[in-house]
């Protein structure tokens, strides 16, 4: 057996952060992974290949509709589908490698196969061949992140019906993808498929697209996508998809009940959301709880009913973000070193890696008025920025939202290109509890898209200079 002051089962950002910041602060540690590759969900099959894929097609469709108009002449663009696949691997072992490299570097031991939980202090790891041997601990974290969530009578054979994994894989462009769900994942990969020449269709069951995300965003966005060439069909449901020759029926209906409708396509992306992955590891026998939705049960200091036992990320309730994962590894690290790990939930920005993007960070206006609180609100175009006009990416504002009595930001929304470098100003100023006032009034380096940021600040509390 191997003893370690700590092991965590899984290496996704959660798990892998984690175990780097404990190795940092001195603890012997080791991890869990069933990969032959580390970095989890989000570096392998997640976060990063889409992000490679997303970034591809924004320059096929930038330099077959964006060039013309910056005074550039080019031929009209191919899609090399194969090449962009290669782009995407080559991106992945980049991140991947890294992680591994980083493991060594902090001497952390990696051990590959499937990890169980025997019970406090003991980690059985089985690997592919069959072999187990078992692991000592002082203490044992839990990172094992999400799995897809199933869509009831649709099954996913990641061909024809795919999951996010899948719909990363396709061998050719579809005529026709219909996409169930329109939350980050379905329209992060919709738009890259509509981009490349998909006529794409997403059926949604809420009568909003981006779910939680404010209402104003979630309107004008949807109105962006639409004018790209996506269709969407809200308040919907998918009952059911059928093979019909090569191709696929999908039956839909209204959430609320009526007749169904076929739509015809040739590739189904299920896309309805993602659960805690807790299969087989372990925690019934060891007596670790779970909630009703089959979650993790932690502590504010994510501790389970087990001494010994912990878990972040996916695995545990809270929004299912990598960054949200990184920080919660960090927290629990500090803590086993006997430090104060920490994590703001109300500071945690979420993005949306489309174009333009969606980033939010803090309270929605619905919250607000849900929970009573008396706000004020500031908005600036990006039509009125100067740098946004430069580059031809005028569509989407800034909205910042802010407490009606102190005038401290509650919460900050941007839709536009590079919204998601731009969050994390409104994310500084929220973490040191700054008002409005404060932001309008730091100077912002001219010409550039975070200006719209200031104006929108400068709208809040008073009146913004440039509209």
């Amino acid at each position: 057996m191997s003893q370690y002051d700590l092991v965590v089962i899984g290496t996704g950002p959660g798990g892998y952060v984690c175990a780097i910041k404990a190795a940092q602060l001195g603890l012997k540690t080791a991890v869990v992974e069933k990969r032959a590759t580390l970095g989890g969900t989000c570096l392998n099959i997640g976060c990063i290949p889409s992000k490679a894929l997303l970034y591809a097609s924004e320059m096929f469709e930038e330099a077959g509709h964006g060039f013309e108009k910056l005074g550039i002449k080019v031929s009209k663009p191919k899609v090399d589908l194969p090449g962009m696949m290669e782009h995407k691997t080559d991106t992945v072992d980049a991140n991947v490698n890294g992680v591994a490299f980083l493991m060594k570097k902090n001497k952390i031991d990696v051990h590959t196969g499937t990890g169980k939980v025997l019970g406090a202090g003991k980690v059985e790891v089985t690997a592919d061949d069959g072999s187990a041997s078992v692991l000592e601990a002082r203490n044992i974290v839990i990172a094992t992140g999400s799995d897809v969530m199933p869509l009831p009578g649709v099954e996913i054979d990641e061909k024809q019906i795919v999951s996010s994994t899948g719909a990363l894989e396709l061998e050719k462009v579809p005529g026709k993808l219909v996409v169930v769900g329109g939350g980050v994942i379905g329209l992060e990969l919709g738009s890259v498929w509509n981009r490349l020449g998909s006529e794409v269709t997403v059926v949604e069951f809420m009568d909003k697209i981006l779910g939680p995300m404010d209402g104003d965003v979630s309107k004008n966005f949807q109105r962006m996508l639409k004018k790209q060439g996506m269709t969407f069909k809200l308040s919907s449901k998918v009952t059911g998809v059928t093979k019909k020759g090569k191709g696929l029926s999908v039956s839909v209906e209204p959430a609320k009940g009526g007749d169904a409708q076929e739509i015809e396509a040739d590739i189904v992306l299920v896309a309805i959301g993602r659960r805690p992955y807790t299969e087989g590891l372990g925690l019934e026998t060891a007596g670790v709880a779970l909630d009703d939705r089959g979650r993790v049960q932690i502590d504010a200091h994510y501790k389970t009913n087990v001494d010994g036992i912990y878990a972040i990320g996916d695995v545990v309730a809270g929004p299912m973000l990598a960054h949200k994962a990184e920080d919660e590894g960090v927290a629990i690290a500090e803590i086993l070193a006997g430090q104060a790990g920490h994590v703001n939930y109300d500071v945690i920005p979420g993005v949306v890696y489309t174009q333009p993007e969606v980033a939010s960070v803090g309270k929605t206006e619905e919250e607000l008025k849900a929970g009573g609180v008396e706000y004020k609100s500031g908005k600036f175009n990006f039509s009125a920025n100067g740098r946004a006009r430069a580059m031809n990416h005028t569509d989407g504002f800034v909205k910042v939202l802010a407490d009606a009595a102190t005038d401290r930001v509650l919460g900050v929304h941007i839709v536009g290109f590079g919204a998601g470098e731009m969050i994390h100003e409104a994310a500084v100023l929220m973490e040191f509890g700054g008002s409005s006032e404060d932001l309008g009034r730091t100077c912002h380096a001219h010409p550039t898209m975070s200006e719209a940021v200031k104006e929108a600040a400068l709208a809040t509390f008073a009146k913004p200079i440039h509209s």
